[in-house]
């Protein structure tokens, strides 16, 4: 029972406690410094004449050496003590983090299944949302899904774990209605911004660009009237792609077709996400450019980023400094110890007459 009082009172004063175990280095150097003592005493010995020997080494400052010896070996216990980061006292530390309101909204309508963007738009589009979340630091994220519908899959949260499981999850089968509603994506995404904070608040839009409902522009000028920055990136071709159709056995089984029987093609629309990023004063990104990461990592790098909540938390004060100083104070008081005494010279007595 003392035993684990012990454990407990070193481990409450001691930040890294284990480092106490190097005071076992001084007795150790305690032993040296006496067993060279010895050896140089036995060496002097060897040399012959007593008297010479006296004569030679009557000026050593032998008490100035043993002092130095303690203060060496005084400093090397400080120095250990010091490394174990001694604490003691509690004060009181307020910590802000500071980041952005950053909303995802990721498209999830059949359109996306275009392999046009191996392996395929979505997949793309949510390895890319992967890689953001793996690099934000003190950033708040939440995330949107759209197609003819949106909802909010996951409100704004520091849980990045979390964040990284529903993005993996996202697929056209969470809604059931058809379409792509850019516009409805965007008023949903407003909605999940705390309007009381300070700072800057983020849309991050990636989609193919193809709206079938509602005015995008006009929803964006909203969110610009909201201090929301918008920035868009798109995923596709110009050129058309056919939107597969999969079965149970998640094998492509054929393409989407029209009324008609024609196979409907899905195309990049990169006018509308351009002037979406324009109205707030965000910016367009082409995914087919190669990995926008980086790029988006520098964008919100630039922006205002405002305290999202606080931490108070009580810690004790580190004392390691002391020790320090103390350790220091000793090697210099060492370097001042001479090692040899002044000899008095002999007082000139005049001679008899």
């Amino acid at each position: 029972m003392q035993q684990l009082l012990t454990v407990e009172v070193i481990y409450r004063f001691f930040g890294e406690p284990l480092y106490l175990y190097g005071l076992a280095a001084v007795p150790l150097a305690v032993l040296f410094l006496w067993y060279s003592r010895v050896r140089r005493r036995s060496a002097m010995a060897r040399l012959g004449d007593e008297e010479l020997l006296g004569r030679l080494t009557e000026s050593v400052n032998s008490r100035g050496r043993r002092w130095r010896s303690i203060l060496w070996v005084s400093a090397l216990a400080m120095l250990i003590v010091a490394v174990a980061r001694p604490q003691w006292g509690t004060e009181v530390r307020v910590t802000e983090q500071k980041g952005l309101q950053l909303m995802v909204a990721l498209d999830i309508s059949e359109s996306m299944l275009a392999q046009d963007m191996k392996p395929d738009r979505l997949t793309r589009a949510k390895l890319e949302m992967l890689e953001l979340v793996g690099r934000l630091r003190g950033d708040e994220v939440g995330l949107v899904l759209f197609s003819g519908a949106s909802f909010i899959q996951f409100p704004l949260t520091f849980d990045y774990s979390t964040a990284r499981i529903f993005l993996e999850g996202a697929n056209p089968s969470l809604i059931s209605r058809r379409g792509t509603a850019l516009a409805g994506a965007i008023e949903t995404s407003l909605t999940a911004f705390d309007a009381e904070r300070e700072g800057q608040k983020v849309l991050l839009l990636l989609t193919d660009g193809e709206s079938h409902e509602g005015d995008s522009i006009k929803a964006a000028r909203r969110a610009a009237r909201s201090g929301v920055v918008i920035y868009t990136v798109g995923f596709g071709s110009d050129r058309g792609e056919p939107i597969p159709i999969y079965n149970r056995l998640g094998q492509v089984s054929g393409f989407k077709e029209d009324a008609d029987g024609a196979t409907v093609l899905t195309r990049l629309e990169e006018g509308t996400l351009r002037g979406v990023a324009e109205q707030t004063g965000g910016q367009y990104f082409r995914a087919s450019q190669g990995r926008i990461t980086e790029a988006l990592v520098t964008e919100f790098g630039k922006l205002e980023k405002a305290s999202l909540q606080s931490e108070v938390e009580i810690v004790r004060v580190e004392r390691f400094q002391w020790f320090l100083l103390a350790t220091l104070m000793m090697l210099m008081a060492s370097e001042l110890i001479p090692e040899r005494l002044r000899r008095r010279r002999p007082e000139h007595v005049p001679e008899a007459a």
